[in-house]
């Protein structure tokens, strides 16, 4: 049986532009009603001029005719107007939808989705929804009225000639019911394909220096073809079905026009039909035929697109893994910082059967500097991003000031916290633009005061147009040190209480490193601070360095004492050739 295209989850897109919906919908009903009229007035033409050779009534003719054209072309342009810019605006309020969900969705849900297929339901996706929302909908509905007054008139002409139509129906709707399924089907397979070709573009595109870098471009070439050739091959079967869908509808509507042409021509020489009739009967047979044909062809684009909502629902079904209750906590407009973990077990959605953190307890003072040091996958990333509330625990609690943060707004609890990360994040915007974006309502001279204490003024005057430089995708102008330190200028004019540093040091040069330590002791004044780092030389200078492995801690103290201890520490700085030697 096929399935009725389901636009139903985007009708409340629709329901804030009902009155603009509804005028068009009348102006449609007058379009209708004015073409079937023009049925009438053929009528009357061959019947009143013609048939009695009176030019008095031709003329008479010609005017109505004239003005029910005028009054059809008004009303169509009225249609057309209201609805292409309801669907325009309606398309802009799924795109706003669509993006504002996906800001909201938890960092797991993007573990399993590439960008790129995110991406192609925002764009290709939602541009052929638009098609139908603006063209497509209102054609549908044109002709199925016209189809409708066109049958009810064919048996106010013709009764005899109407009940041949009736068996015409059912053969026409066949290659609908029969075909509209796989078109469907069809149709959802080739957006798929799409979202394919634009997650292998967005990030062959993304790591571009690396494909060229490894010589891999003929290989990504012939797997981007792969792919490519992928989605040609579902569209070509897609328009074969829809090809097929509308010849067959068309074929057998206007065999089936002809044989009433042939039919009405008998009852003329019999008498029992006038010329008129016959040809008024013939014009709104050829109605229905065409529209017939109009819908069966807008039916395979509301099929398409109909695979296509899906994809968009589907999307904005996702629920995020972490959300704020019903009544969240209220914290302090800025907290102290105080930060506690008391028997956490977490584990992520991807590897649900290996905890990243066990067993974990940890107690941080308000202006604390703590550092996280141990092996890869120790889980010392993991604390900070339970911190920040991208994931909440399987057991356990994590608190701020005591309150506890999977009862608190994950926003309010991120509006304590500045993070700065081992690959610094710069958009695509200017210079300050980006050290406002965790405080956009920062004036020029907050802006510039932040810079300077990350000593990032003097490389930022030296740019083109100093504070207004663009600094391009991933501010690909800046080398590593400068985009770190446009990171740190950022956190500090952000002035957050909490402080996180997420292998901050670890990919600068020398020189560099020492600017970014220096801009570091300025930010990490007066704030909580939790640092992850492998190189153990920036963490030596900590009030606490707290070792992980396997996630739990191992132990904890001063630099000092944790190379008396002689544990994991020590073997680690004696690894990076530090100056003291593991104890005995």
């Amino acid at each position: 049986m096929n399935r009725t295209p389901r636009f139903l989850p985007l009708l409340r897109f629709l329901v804030p532009y009902k009155g603009r919906i509804a005028a068009a919908l009348a102006a449609l009903v007058v379009a209708a009603g004015s073409v079937l009229a023009l049925g009438q007035g053929l009528r009357y033409v061959i019947d009143a001029g013609f048939g009695t050779g009176n030019a008095r009534q031709l003329d008479l003719a010609l005017v109505g005719m004239v003005a029910v054209a005028a009054l059809m072309a008004a009303a169509s342009y009225a249609r057309f107007y209201l609805m292409m810019t309801t669907g325009e605006r309606v398309i802009t309020d799924i795109r706003r939808a669509v993006f504002d969900h996906i800001l909201d969705l938890s960092p797991g849900f993007y573990e399993g989705t590439r960008t790129g297929e995110i991406i192609s339901r925002l764009t290709n996706d939602v541009t052929l929804v638009q098609a139908v929302i603006g063209w497509g909908f209102s054609m549908f509905l044109r002709n199925a009225l016209m189809m409708i007054g066109a049958a009810a008139m064919l048996v106010v002409t013709s009764p005899k000639l109407a009940a041949l139509t009736v068996f015409g129906v059912p053969l026409t709707l066949a290659p609908i019911l029969v075909l509209g399924r796989r078109v469907r089907r069809k149709s959802r397979e080739v957006q798929d394909r799409i979202a394919d070709v634009s997650a292998y573009v967005d990030e062959a595109v993304h790591e571009v220096r690396t494909v060229q870098a490894y010589a891999h471009e003929d290989i990504d070439r012939r797997r981007f073809g792969e792919r490519a050739e992928a989605a040609y091959c579902s569209a070509v079967g897609r328009i074969r079905d829809r090809g097929l869908l509308f010849s067959s509808v068309m074929l057998i509507a206007f065999s089936a026009v002809g044989v009433i042409l042939w039919v009405g021509g008998r009852d003329v020489l019999a008498g029992e039909l006038t010329a008129g009739e016959l040809s008024a009967f013939v014009f709104y047979a050829v109605i229905v035929a065409s529209g017939a044909g109009t819908v069966s062809e807008v039916w395979g684009d509301l099929l398409r697109a109909a695979g296509a909502t899906e994809r968009i629902v589907e999307l904005l079904d996702t629920r995020p893994d972490v959300i704020a209750p019903a009544q969240p906590l209220a914290l302090p407009r800025r907290v102290r910082g105080e930060v506690r973990f008391e028997g956490v077990r977490f584990a992520y959605p991807a590897r649900a059967d290996r905890p990243a953190l066990d067993g974990f307890s940890l107690h941080v003072r308000a202006g604390e500097r703590v550092a996280l040091v141990g092996p890869s996958g120790a889980g010392k990333s993991t604390v900070l991003a339970l911190l920040l509330r991208f994931y909440d625990p399987q057991q356990g609690r994590v608190e701020i000031d005591g309150f506890e943060l999977a009862r608190c707004d994950p926003r309010a609890v991120r509006r304590q916290i500045a993070l700065v990360s081992q690959e610094p994040v710069i958009f695509a915007t200017t210079v300050a633009e980006n050290v406002r974006y965790g405080r956009p309502d920062a004036s020029m001279a907050e802006v510039r005061a932040a810079c300077e204490a990350a000593y990032a003024l003097e490389f930022i005057e030296a740019l083109p147009q100093g504070f207004d430089t663009e600094l391009g995708e991933r501010g690909v102008r800046l080398s590593g040190g400068q985009r770190q330190r446009l990171a740190l200028a950022r956190a500090l004019l952000a002035d957050r209480p909490i402080l996180l540093l997420d292998e901050a040091t670890s990919a600068l040069d020398a020189e560099s490193e020492r600017y970014v330590q220096l801009a570091l002791e300025r930010l990490m004044r007066g704030r909580t601070t939790l640092v992850v780092a492998h190189r153990l030389a920036t963490v030596q200078s900590a009030d606490r360095i707290v070792v992980m492995d396997q996630g739990r801690i191992v132990d904890q103290g001063t630099h000092a004492e944790l190379m008396r201890a002689g544990g994991l520490y020590a073997r680690s700085a004696a690894l990076q050739f530090l100056d003291v030697a593991p104890a005995d």
